[in-house]
């Protein structure tokens, strides 16, 4: 017998009872239900995943100003002759934090600090590609702490709240750290000079090296194509710091 004389086994076992029989197409549009309902699962699930990494992302994008990192400039350095221009004017840091008097904790803190600026000053300009942004940054922040380690060194009586709110503004806003200390620097500068003849002098010159750096520094970000201008900034801000070192004898 061949395989055409075999009968239909589904017209065999219709009329058996209790034998229901279900087509390809039962059996199939069952696989596809349950297919579609785990593949709907997993999208589901996926799904989730990605909305809550989205109101992640837009939480953090709408965070607070003062929690933001600063954009470095990264001009400057634009041949050999004025990058080893830049190094060499930020060693007088590093010979500045040698030469800091260091009484205590505080004054130590400070002079090693100093150190840190002219080294990480030293590193920025001798940099090239992606490790120069973020040695701009490093830069920029070690700056910072150089004028909170100042004003702890000058003022032992400083809020503790102040402190605190400045270090974990460290990373993010150290320009508006080191506006905050140095304007704190400059108040307790000119009130001991008033009642100490000694330091007068000192504070003129260093009156005179502030307004001079703070008109450099303008002009280095207003004027990015002319060269030097960053290195006489930085000479005219070691004169200044020079001067502070008075406070601390």
């Amino acid at each position: 017998m061949g395989f055409k004389d075999i009968p239909n086994t589904s017209m065999v076992l219709h009329g058996l009872h209790g034998v229901q029989l279900m087509g390809k197409s039962s059996c199939r549009n069952e696989e596809t239900f349950h297919g579609d309902s785990a593949l709907s699962s997993c999208q589901g699930s996926e799904f989730s995943r990605t909305s809550q990494g989205l109101l992640i992302q837009r939480l953090w994008q709408q965070r607070p100003y003062c929690l933001r990192p600063i954009h470095c400039s990264l001009q400057g350095d634009r041949h050999i002759g004025e990058t080893v221009v830049n190094v060499l004017t930020s060693l007088p840091f590093v010979v500045l934090g040698l030469q800091t008097p260091r009484q205590n904790f505080n004054t130590s803190l400070y002079a090693n600090s100093l150190i840190g600026v002219g080294i990480a000053s030293s590193l920025y300009h001798s940099s090239r590609g992606e490790a120069r942004k973020f040695l701009r940054w490093a830069d920029y922040t070690m700056i910072a702490a150089t004028t909170l380690c100042l004003s702890r060194a000058l003022r032992d009586e400083n809020r503790k709240l102040l402190m605190v709110a400045s270090t974990l503004l460290l990373p993010f806003q150290p320009l508006m750290v080191s506006a905050v200390h140095t304007g704190m620097m400059e108040a307790t500068f000119a009130k001991k000079a008033l009642t100490n003849p000694e330091l007068r002098m000192a504070y003129n010159l260093h009156t005179m090296s502030s307004l001079m750096g703070t008109a450099l520094f303008i002009a280095d970000e207003c004027l990015p194509q002319t060269p030097y201008i960053h290195a006489a900034w930085h000479l005219a801000a070691a004169v200044g710091v020079g001067t502070c070192n008075k406070l601390l004898e």
